[in-house]
């Protein structure tokens, strides 16, 4: 029975996950000798860079989703965390610090605490402070920014306020399931119990079964963040950068295309100290980790499209309310 099981449960997945990484080797390998046109060119190191880059921290945020879904006593974790529904999302937006993974795998992570019984204001709010209140974060952007212009400290309480406010609104909705995708509704509503089997086969059936669903569309986002790379005017992009509106903007639309890693793109936002104020670069910050093109195609695979529209609407405006903010005090 496990190994009929198993091999219905991963042949796919794992077969998606082979073709990814073979993909990445023969591109990296093979390239040297094989002339592409400067686009094609760009596009293939972009999206196979973005992908590599997070591959990673998708198997590593599903692997602790699947632990923490067959594994976990959650009512002892309901027992550990406040009863006051303000206090507990508190503590959540905090548990990023003990689980350094970037935004991608923060996705199966937040699944995981809705499949176990966790409420969509809670997981949301986990989801949306974790990519930046993490130890690899904070110490990237330190170790770029310090304490210069109020970057760090901003980017800390941008998240925090995007997070805590969609956690609020959502608490507020009185049928917080429709928020949800139908198939992933399902799922939150099924019985655990009712999983045959033991924890390993269990904990194999989840992990493949979500590695299955993230896998291409983190492949897809990545190769759309690629695209709208290359086909950018990035000339242009960088020419409005001292315009106190414009450079807000443009930073909006790179944060959403840009598609770098929470934790290192404190690195990649250096290379704009100079040509951009403060604020836009804490605008890149905020927005980057929480709604790039990846981030939006996994928040599609758990959230309804509506609900996705008003996160993005949500942090844009966070974002660009603390770009304003440092701007005034600091530009």
């Amino acid at each position: 029975m496990l190994t009929t099981l198993m091999k219905r449960n991963t042949s796919m997945p794992l077969l998606m996950l082979m073709v990814v990484v073979a993909a990445l080797g023969v591109f990296r390998f093979t390239t040297g000798g094989v002339v592409f046109p400067p686009q094609v060119q760009d596009f293939l190191t972009l999206g196979f860079s973005v992908v590599l880059e997070a591959l990673p921290f998708v198997i590593l945020g599903v692997f602790l989703s699947s632990i923490f879904q067959v594994l976990v006593p959650v009512d002892r974790v309901f027992a550990v965390l406040p009863k006051n529904r303000l206090l507990r999302r508190v503590v959540l937006s905090f548990v990023g610090f003990l689980l350094p993974v970037c935004e991608c795998g923060n996705v199966p992570l937040a699944r995981g605490m809705m499949v176990k019984g966790f409420t969509v204001a809670d997981a949301t709010v986990f989801l949306f402070s974790a990519p930046v209140v993490n130890p690899v974060t904070l110490f990237t952007t330190f170790s770029v920014f310090g304490w210069d212009d109020g970057v760090l400290v901003g980017r800390v309480l941008g998240v925090l306020v995007v997070a805590h406010l969609l956690g609020w609104l959502f608490s507020l909705h009185p049928k917080a399931e429709n928020l949800l995708t139908d198939r992933f509704a399902a799922v939150c509503a099924a019985d655990d119990t009712a999983h045959a089997g033991g924890k390993f086969v269990r904990f194999a059936q989840s992990f493949t079964d979500e590695l299955g669903k993230l896998l291409p569309l983190l492949v897809f986002g990545g190769f759309v963040a690629a695209g709208i790379q290359v086909l950018l005017p990035r000339d242009v992009l960088f020419s409005v950068g001292q315009h106190v509106v414009l450079g807000l903007l443009v930073m909006v639309v790179l944060g959403v295309v840009i598609a770098v890693c929470s934790t290192v793109d404190a690195f990649f936002a250096l290379t704009f100290v100079g040509l951009f104020l403060p604020g836009s670069i804490l605008v890149f910050l905020i927005v980057g980790p929480l709604m790039d093109v990846k981030m939006l195609a996994l928040l599609k695979s758990t959230f309804r499209f509506r609900t996705v529209v008003l996160m993005f609407g949500v942090v844009v405006s966070v974002a660009l309310l603390f770009g304003v903010v440092v701007n005034s005090v600091f530009a």
